[in-house]
């Protein structure tokens, strides 16, 4: 086992000391600096050599300046000679630039994986990437870690004898396939196309939801255009109650305000792979906390034992 070093950049440091909690061992200091010229400076302000060194950093906004400032502990842990730098990212922003679905336009998932492994990444521990592709766009070993555990476990509370668990769409079926099965639940999925990035448009619900009682899975929710308008459909085929459910809660542009109006939603629960600010928080939403599996996870990247089979459903 080798000695671990961990430290959080100034996206997230809050679940980086609750990781560390976890892990029982110290929060590594770590100072950033802004030069005149708005350029970044970074120190790690603890021994790496020969060190196991995690750099947590979910990329959220300002996501360009918390991507630098990531770029540049990485290079700092390099120069350093840490003998293995592990990329902690909780929520990869770039993911959603997964495909070329436009001309002239760049994948910025790919790019930026390259990015952090030119920077000098060893590795890279994820949450819940927007697609499976996103994984094979990293050059270094990428343990993909999902919050469905954590959500099925708050679910689980509930009387679900009437509930089936609904995807937004297609492309996220098969994660809330996987969440059903966990849950021992039917599964629907809304069959959406996107116009642009805060409009969409979901033509039917693929599925049976009358009279049934509804938990909606995303990975994502940012400004709620996907969900809310899938709120429509379900109400139009007849479902009961909704209790929304996403992994990486951005909630922008008034989306938490918006979902909480709605009477037929319950609850809306997100976990805290990025920060909601408490001037955010509204009385439906409940958080739920992915550190003890991150800590899990970078327990066993550590003393090089198997990370899928944490994950594996039960």
């Amino acid at each position: 086992m080798r000695d671990i070093a961990v430290f959080s950049g100034s996206a997230h440091p809050e679940l980086a000391a609750e990781i560390c909690g976890h892990l029982g061992v110290d929060l590594s200091p770590s100072r950033l600096t802004r030069f005149a010229n708005d350029c970044l400076e970074v120190q790690l302000q603890a021994n790496c050599r020969e060190r196991d060194v995690f750099l947590i950093q979910p990329l959220v906004p300002p996501v360009q300046e918390h991507l630098v400032e990531l770029l540049l502990m990485l290079d700092a842990a390099r120069g350093a000679s840490a003998a293995r730098t592990t990329v902690v990212l909780p929520h990869y922003a770039y993911a959603r630039s997964d495909k070329k679905d436009a001309p002239r336009i760049s994948i910025g998932g790919r790019l930026v994986a390259d990015l952090m492994v030119a920077a000098g990444a060893s590795r890279v521990l994820a949450m819940t990437l927007h697609s499976p592709q996103v994984h094979g766009f990293f050059s270094v070993p990428v343990d993909h870690l999902h919050a469905l555990r954590e959500l099925a476990a708050h679910f689980s509370q509930h009387d679900l004898s009437n509930t089936v668990v609904v995807s937004p769409d297609l492309g996220n079926a098969k994660e809330a396939a996987h969440f059903a099965r966990i849950l021992g639940l039917p599964v629907a999925a809304g069959a959406k196309q996107r116009f642009a990035d805060d409009r969409v448009q979901i033509s039917t619900v693929i599925g049976d939801v009358a009279g049934r009682d509804v938990i909606v899975l995303d990975d994502e929710i940012a400004k709620g255009s996907t969900v809310i308008e899938l709120l429509d459909k379900l109400r139009e085929r007849g479902a009961g109650s909704i209790r929304v459910a996403c992994t990486h809660g951005l909630f922008s542009s008034g989306a938490l305000e918006r979902l909480q109006a709605f009477d037929d939603v319950l609850e809306i629960v997100a976990t805290n792979t990025v920060p909601i600010p408490a001037e955010k928080s509204v009385p439906k939403l409940r958080v739920l906390s992915i550190a003890p599996a991150m800590a899990e996870a970078m327990r066993r990247i550590n003393v090089g034992e198997s990370v899928s089979t944490l994950f594996e459903a039960p």
